[in-house]
């Protein structure tokens, strides 16, 4: 008998069963598809490589500005394909490898839960003291007219295509349409966006996502917020789609588009209802504090339960449940999860929001300070953007919220503050070597308290 079996590779599920076996644990895990999930195959990775594409037509397109000459600029989207594929295959055979030198028993198949202790991968029962399902989620779609049609695709849909589209529509301003929304303007498409809420990226710190939107409008790209798409059309060789925005009716041509309508867990043919498991009316399972649902000995982790559905989160929990099963402490720091969105400019952020203090009547001070009075940004030409720090009534450091230059690499010194409930005041001495962005982030800290070096006084 295994002690345990993990359905899904991803990001949740390969590390879970690291862990696992690092803990001494007899371990199979199934995979019908790629390991390492979507986020190494159709999410993070292939985007980011996309993402350094596009920087680097970025920086090309002005290249003048460092008194640089580029003449005949040209992209070649299949290429760029090609590469994507490359660096994913060599991250799997990487993952591959991990596993196997730790001693996971890997199938690559299709696998259901029969029983609580019972799992059938591709007609073969195994017997195992525990399941965890780390199953992972889905691209959703819209109960619309013309989701159906040729050329309206989703993010994975849209990593397949050899050649940019002149005019992509983007349904939805999260982080994964907003985010192609930059890489394929800097490849050249004309792009608009279509945000059924009033504003993009809903859940990010306002003051963030409202700057963010003047700097996408400077880049060409178009945002309609607050506006309701209705369907989409064939004309020709075009998609026509009609939405209704603040303004009255829209009609907006594309040659492709997007939906990027947010995620749906993935649990087809896991058994669930015959089994039990609880599932809220999204189809998330539900689980306690231990990751276990609510029928004994089977566990769950990563998108499947919802929440924060970034890879790093999953495989925080992949960690925290197999250390629970093994009866040891496991533990996810909820309040100090870093997220990261590669726009242009990059954005990053880590505990509350202004907005969450001031809804739970919080007494908070705010720093900040501008990339655009910071020497290395000067010296790279990025100077968009800002650091804003946010601390409580006892100087506790709550959150930090990142737009601009690297923010992505800059957040792992306010993930630390945040967790370890640093104080503004305490951080004030820490040395910040010249001339580094970090220094943006240590300005914005000593701003909480009016200490700032950088900046001119004002009134408080």
């Amino acid at each position: 008998m295994k002690d345990l079996v993990i359905i899904g590779g991803g990001p949740g599920g390969y590390v879970a069963a690291i862990r696992a076996r690092q803990l001494g644990m007899d371990v199979t895990l199934a995979e019908k598809e790629a390991l390492g999930g979507t986020c190494l195959n159709w999410g993070c990775i292939p985007t980011k490589a996309y993402y350094r594409n596009a920087e680097i037509m970025r920086n090309l397109s002005r290249a003048t500005d460092f008194n640089v000459s580029v003449e005949g600029l040209k992209f070649n989207m299949e290429q760029a394909r090609e590469r994507k594929e490359r660096i994913v295959k060599t991250l799997v055979g990487g993952v591959e490898k991990l596993l196997a030198d730790h001693g996971v028993e890997v199938l690559k198949a299709t696998a259901q839960v029969i029983d609580p202790n019972t799992v059938s991968v591709s007609g073969q029962e195994i017997k195992t003291r525990h399941i965890l399902l780390a199953t992972g989620s889905t691209p959703a779609s819209l109960p619309l007219p013309g989701m159906e049609l040729d050329g309206v695709v989703d993010s994975t849909g849209l990593l397949k295509i050899d050649s940019v589209p002149p005019r992509l529509a983007v349904i939805g301003g999260g982080v994964i349409g907003l985010e192609y929304a930059c890489i394929f303007n800097a490849f050249g498409s004309q792009v608009t966006v279509i945000e059924y809420l009033p504003t993009i990226l809903n859940l990010l710190d306002r003051e963030i996502s409202k700057r963010l939107g003047v700097f996408l409008k400077k880049q060409g790209i178009t945002v309609h917020s607050g506006t309701a798409l209705e369907k989409i059309e064939k004309n020709g060789g075009e998609l026509v789609l009609t939405a209704k925005g603040k303004k009255g009716d829209l009609n907006i041509t594309a040659d492709l588009v997007l939906v990027s309508a947010g995620r749906k867990p993935l649990t087809d043919g896991l058994n669930l209802e015959a089994l039990g498991i609880a599932t809220d009316e999204r189809g998330f399972i539900k689980v306690d504090e231990n990751f276990a649902t609510n029928v004994p000995g089977i566990y769950a982790i990563g998108d499947v339960i919802g929440g924060l559905m970034l890879a790093h989160v999953a495989s925080e929990e992949g960690i925290a449940a197999v250390e629970k099963i093994a009866g040891h402490k496991g533990q996810v720091h909820y309040h100090a999860v870093p997220s990261c969105i590669f726009t242009f400019p990059e954005i990053a952020t880590v505990g509350m929001s202004e907005e969450e203090c001031a809804s739970r009547e919080m007494n908070y001070r705010v720093g900040k300070f501008n990339f655009a009075a910071n020497g290395k940004a000067l010296t790279l030409g990025e100077t968009d953007g800002l650091v804003k720090v946010i601390a409580d009534e006892d100087d506790v450091i709550r959150g930090v919220h990142i737009l601009g230059p690297h923010a992505s690499d800059l957040i792992l010194e306010g993930t630390i503050l945040v967790q370890e409930g640093i104080k503004a005041s305490d951080f004030a001495g820490i040395i910040h070597a010249h001339p580094t962005l970090g220094e943006a982030l240590m300005e914005a800290v000593l701003d909480v308290n009016g200490r700032a070096i950088h900046l001119s006084p004002r009134k408080r």
